[in-house]
């Protein structure tokens, strides 16, 4: 059972969307993504039908990536169960739905236009999350 946030856990979701229909559906994809859990980062590299790297970079890197999903442990686990009693995001836990209604920034960029891609490739984004309902997840 993979623990959230870790490699491994966004390694076992990266198996779930890999060669799936349910993924492929949307069109393709062309974006690194980091996802912030308090103090943890992470970095999701998606090209075309799949995901193809995660990993954990340190700050001394200085990854490169187009926008970071950033929120608390707490909300993120928040969005995860709501993920697994429903089988996907209700209206209030999806992707959209908290960056419009959180106070503080949710995808975070540096860059406007590549930023832009976390709304252009909102609902891939949000089906790679959503395949995490099949997932048993502990939570550190």
């Amino acid at each position: 059972m993979p623990v959230f946030p870790s490699v491994e856990w966004f390694e076992d979701l990266k198996g779930r969307v890999n060669g799936t229909e349910r993924f492929k559906h949307f069109g393709t994809i062309d974006c690194v993504m980091g996802v912030q859990v308090d103090d943890q980062l992470f970095q999701i590299v998606f090209e075309a039908f799949e995901v193809t790297e995660v990993s954990e970079p340190s700050a001394e890197d200085k990854p490169d990536m187009d926008f970071t999903l950033t929120m608390s442990a707490a909300d993120w686990r928040e969005m995860l169960e709501n993920i697994r009693e429903h089988g996907k995001a209700d209206l209030h836990h999806t992707l959209n739905s908290i960056d419009l209604e959180k106070a503080e920034e949710f995808a975070k960029g540096d860059d406007y236009t590549r930023r832009d891609l976390f709304y252009r490739f909102n609902q891939t984004l949000q089906d790679f999350f959503d395949a995490s309902a099949e997932m048993e997840t502990t939570f550190a």
